[in-house]
């Protein structure tokens, strides 16, 4: 009988596969491996059609939807993660729920799953710092201590807040940089043709999920001031969430719904980071933050607040950091500021970024090797 060799499978557990940093990240890593050595799985928390699904099932991915820890509880939901895991041969689970990650670790250990990832995304999270969230941030780190093969992060913040003093890989947040290098020059002017804007508009752009960390309330705050000063700045927000009602209703409460458009989810990302004249990133906290990469490969200046790391500086002169307790006067001055910076040259930007390791072609081998998977090529989709 004809033996077929069939592609090693590794289940990634994720909340949901929007457009989120993590999501957006799996995806890079999944598009560039080769699919007939090695394909990936999702179990997903989220029951409504991801912006990656369709992508996913055309790579040849399968995707698995369970309700949350929280909403049934770690009993029903170990069960319902070893139903997945027990007959699927997969040879590693990779969990990407930050603090946790350690129940699906728990549950590929009792499957007998050789290789267990957990996986930091996150330098804080938005629960109150009380004795009950201590006290049961140390009870999941345990199980991940307990569970977990390997462990890895996006920086070094994010793997001291989830897994402490343990040993952890820093896993670098890789993208395709020939992406975001500029080939179509009339970029920025068919995105102010689309949007109804003039050619001298002061463009100040973001890519986030609306939600209480991605502090895009401040933004609004920020251009608020620079309107005052200059009616040529406008926001182009990018993304969706469960705040974007309260963005619209403030911008219209400020008088600034002519300065501000609302794109909600994009494909054309790269297209629009060459559009901006400057990024602005002032969340209230980030695991890596890789819309910051994203921006700088496209050569366009970044204004981000000090609790976003400071390894998102790819060294190309285009990252200023400002506390998000400093007056807006000197946010305003920043941005200002960043408009006047010269776009570094291509030869320039895809040097530093790969010599800095987030080249994607640098860091897939990094990933295949959590996995016990060596010498895979890479293939470009």
């Amino acid at each position: 009988m004809l033996k077929v060799n069939l592609p090693k499978r590794v289940l990634h557990i994720v909340s949901s596969m929007g457009r989120g940093g993590a999501e957006t990240l799996i995806m890079n890593i999944y598009r560039n491996i080769d699919r007939r050595e090695v394909q990936f799985d999702f179990i997903t928390h989220s029951y409504d059609i991801e912006d990656y699904d369709q992508e996913i099932k055309e790579m040849g991915g399968k995707i698995y939807n369970i309700p949350s820890l929280g909403t049934i509880g770690p009993f029903q939901y170990m069960k319902k993660l070893m139903a997945i895991m027990s007959d699927s041969g997969y040879v590693a689970i990779h969990a990407h729920t930050d603090y946790q990650s350690g129940i699906p670790a728990l549950a590929a250990k009792m499957c007998g799953i050789e290789n267990r990832i957990c996986h930091s995304h996150s330098n804080n999270w938005l629960k109150q710092h009380g004795f009950k969230d201590k006290l049961m941030l140390k009870g999941l780190q345990a199980i991940i201590k307990y569970s977990a093969t390997k462990l890895c992060s996006c920086s070094e913040e994010a793997a001291n807040f989830i897994f402490g003093t343990s040993k952890v890989s820093i896993l670098k947040n890789g993208i395709d940089i020939n992406d975001y290098i500029e080939t179509e020059p009339n970029n920025r002017k068919s995105v102010l043709k689309e949007l109804h804007l003039s050619e001298d508009t002061k463009v100040i752009g973001h890519v986030g999920r609306f939600s209480e960390s991605k502090n895009q309330l401040f933004i609004i705050k920020v251009l608020k001031k620079l309107v005052e000063e200059d009616s040529r700045f406008v926001a182009i927000l990018v993304g969706e969430g469960p705040l974007r009602e309260k963005m619209e209703v403030e911008a219209e409460q400020l008088g600034l719904l002519g300065h501000i458009r609302f794109l909600g989810v994009r494909t054309d990302i790269p297209r629009l980071m060459n559009a901006f004249d400057v990024f602005l990133f002032p969340s209230l906290f980030e695991g890596f933050g890789i819309v910051m990469l994203e921006a700088q490969s496209s050569g366009t200046p970044c204004v981000a607040a000090t609790s976003v790391p400071k390894s998102t500086d790819m060294g190309l002169g285009l990252v200023k950091y400002l506390h998000l307790n400093e007056h807006i006067d000197l946010w305003c001055e920043g941005i200002k500021t960043s408009l006047l910076i010269d776009k570094p040259n291509t030869h320039f930007i895809i040097n530093n970024i790969s010599q800095l390791g987030f080249n994607i072609q640098s860091n897939l081998n990094d990933w295949l090797r959590l996995y016990g998977i060596r010498n895979i090529e890479v293939t470009q989709s």
